[in-house]
């Protein structure tokens, strides 16, 4: 194979997998522009070589968000992405190639670009009837379910003025405020961070439970109006229309007749923008005319009459002074660097987050660098890279992760496979047994009410060492830590008497198992139903377990082999805490689906996802994320997955409705 077809088929290799870590993952692990330097990089060597096209080359198609777990829906027009510019002299090419094109004088639209998940509202009637993501531009996921519990979209239309039928696009976004919000509580429970807005809205609206979606409080902005019969032939007419038809028409758009207008614009919301209460990412032009709409057509993937101008990601310099090393509850140490402050995306930024040594090694940090610190969005700014023209001449020391834990000196394990090392020292490291009690204390385990700042003032005075001595705590204890009254402290002894009621699984989730959250702590319960048969499992006995691998199974067997751990449960158990599955829940329990291997797909009416596992579960079944020749049937809901209905026809398995299956459990 020649150099020339080695470099095309690897830039198509790689543009694959970003497409499918953007658009499916929903987790990018490059920037837009890269991609799209990559992406051109492809597009001028096919054009040079046309003897190596391929009509599968991600030149010639549009990234895809489809999920195998919603029902894919054609789109009436095709929804196709945008052609990407990032300079001024790119949009003045843009403009002189229209006036080139149309021969005629003509309009710009200018909006913001919103940095959500594309929709397709569709409209029968001044009633919506169905909303479908952008998918690959051809199919798309029907989500009608999740999004009429987005309140910012109108389910019924207001007057009486507008077509029969038409089809309204927009963006599905996550206010800054919510995603602060999501992420703190996701934070308490030591679950993985949504990295910006425009994920976590991507992950809400693939929910397949609408209450979590409604929960998540996601809201909309619309921008362009396709139908047979519209109201206007512009397209800045018809979004006045659609405005009084009562959709969520942004206020900021702007029609504008010339380059200085459209740069104006840009210029200013390069600032404003950061003001929003959603997050943008550029300016999107568009011809105003309809008809000069049509004369200009399309390429393959972009209409030839709209462009989209791209901010470049916010970033500033400044000098590294030192890494600190945090410790987590589980004992992952994560690296910090401490910065020369510096005014960034409106805040000022004096830390900046370095993950793992790897990070730190492929960076080749050193203290006193000038450093290139970035916030595009990001939960934390990161350092993108380092200015080495501006090191020192006096070489400094080279950024070394530390091998002791920072709090305890305990030697730093780092295990195969895993990028983060963490301190074994699991019972004596202090901010551990913080973090573990802060989680045990916590609303989703034991619910009991107190804060971090109050187990750092309980652990501060002496009176709990771990989780255990928080049922040794007094009221005449607690009226003597500062800020405390006598009705907080009842309220905190109500609430440590509530917390003997908590169920056996998240008792288990409580205890802070290494890898061990909330679903495997049901499964666990589900499956041995007390704390001692949980004790005195072997490696072979939890592996056989549903969803419990290697990994898991050697955590909970070295942790019950702790001798410190053995009298924290003895000690948990004589203050009757729920130490195995209640004996209504017991009693529930039957061999209906003995043997069964079931999987859900598609969603439900009378139960969520989650409660029909465990009704399999209490059933004597077991739950499967895949069809294959194990499965016995399929538990199907509406929108049931293609792939898996499709699978299923092929190796003859039985589908069965919710109501088949429920009318199945409650037989005697």
């Amino acid at each position: 194979m020649n150099d020339i077809l080695h470099n095309i088929n690897r830039l198509r290799t790689e543009l694959e997998q970003h497409n499918h870590n953007y658009y499916v993952l929903a987790a990018p692990v490059i920037s837009d522009r890269e991609f799209d330097a990559m992406m051109s990089e492809l597009e001028a060597l096919e054009a040079q070589y046309p003897e190596y096209a391929d009509p599968l080359s991600p030149t010639k198609r549009v990234g895809s968000d489809m999920s195998k777990e919603f029902r894919q829906v054609e789109h009436q027009y095709p929804m196709l992405s945008l052609g990407n510019t990032y300079s001024e002299g790119e949009v003045r090419d843009f403009i002189d190639r229209t006036a080139r094109a149309l021969n005629e004088p003509f309009e710009i639209v200018a909006e913001l670009k919103y940095d959500g998940l594309s929709i397709s509202l569709v409209y029968e009637d001044g009633k919506l009837i169905r909303a479908i993501t952008r998918g690959d531009g051809i199919k798309g996921d029907d989500v009608t379910a999740n999004v009429k519990t987005i309140r910012s979209i109108p389910l019924r239309l207001k007057g009486d003025n507008y077509p029969a039928k038409f089809e309204i696009r927009g963006e599905i976004l996550l206010p800054w405020a919510e995603f602060e919000r999501i992420n703190s509580e996701r934070e308490q429970q030591e679950e993985s961070l949504f990295a910006n807005p425009r994920n976590a809205a991507s992950g809400t609206l693939k929910q397949l439970n609408p209450a979590i979606v409604a929960s998540r409080r996601l809201d909309a902005y619309l921008y362009y109006m396709l139908g047979e019969n519209l109201p206007s032939d512009t397209h800045y007419g018809n979004l006045e229309a659609a405005r009084s038809y009562g959709f969520k028409i942004p206020d900021v758009i702007r029609l504008c007749r010339n380059i200085d207008e459209i740069t104006e614009y840009i210029n200013h919301w390069d600032t404003e923008r950061k003001k929003l209460p959603v997050a943008t990412d550029g300016i999107v032009l568009k011809i105003n005319s309809l008809r000069q709409q049509k004369t200009l057509g399309f390429t393959a993937k972009s209409p030839r009459w709209a462009i989209a101008y791209k901010f470049a990601a916010e970033k500033a310099e400044t000098r590294l002074n030192s890494v600190s090393y945090q410790v987590g509850r589980t004992g992952v140490i994560t690296p910090v660097a401490n910065l020369e402050p510096v005014l960034l995306a409106g805040t000022t930024v004096k830390r900046a987050s370095l993950h793992n040594a790897d990070i730190i090694n492929e960076l080749d940090l050193h203290f006193g660098d000038m450093v290139y610190v970035e916030k595009g969005g990001e939960i934390i700014p990161k350092i993108t890279g380092v200015n080495v023209e501006a090191r020192s001449f006096m070489i400094s020391d080279k950024v070394k992760f530390v091998t002791r834990c920072p709090e305890c000196g305990s030697a730093l394990v780092r295990e195969a496979g895993e990028a983060g090392h963490y301190c074994p020292n699991y019972t004596d490291c202090p901010p551990q047994i913080k973090g573990r009690i802060e989680h045990f204390v916590s609303r989703r385990a034991m619910n009991i009410n107190i804060g971090p700042e109050t187990v750092e003032s309980l652990c501060n005075a002496g009176y709990i060492h771990n989780v255990a001595d928080l049922y040794t705590v007094t009221y005449a204890q607690l009226m003597r830590l500062e800020r405390w009254a006598e009705k907080s402290a009842r309220n905190y002894l109500a609430s440590i008497e509530e917390s003997k009621t908590v169920p056996f699984e998240r008792v288990i989730f409580a205890l802070g198992i290494r890898y061990v959250g909330e679903t495997v702590a049901k499964r666990l319960a589900n499956a041995l139903t007390d704390i001692d048969t949980l004790a005195a499992a072997t490696l072979e006995t939890l592996t056989g377990i549903d969803e419990i691998g290697l990994r898991i199974a050697e955590s909970i067997v070295a942790w019950f082999a702790d001798e410190r751990n053995k009298m924290l449960i003895t000690r948990l158990k004589d203050y009757n805490l729920q130490m195995h599955v209640s004996e209504s829940n017991l009693n529930e329990r039957t061999d209906r689906l003995k043997g069964l291997t079931i999987v859900i797909s598609g969603t439900f009416t009378e139960h969520s996802r989650d409660e029909y596992k465990a009704l399999i579960e209490r059933h004597g079944g077991k739950n499967s994320g895949s069809v294959s020749g194990s499965t016995d049937c399929i538990l199907a809901g509406d929108n049931m997955g293609p792939a898996k209905l499709e699978k299923a026809r092929k190796l003859g398995i039985k589908i069965i409705n919710e109501q088949d299956f429920l009318t199945l459990i409650n037989d005697k």
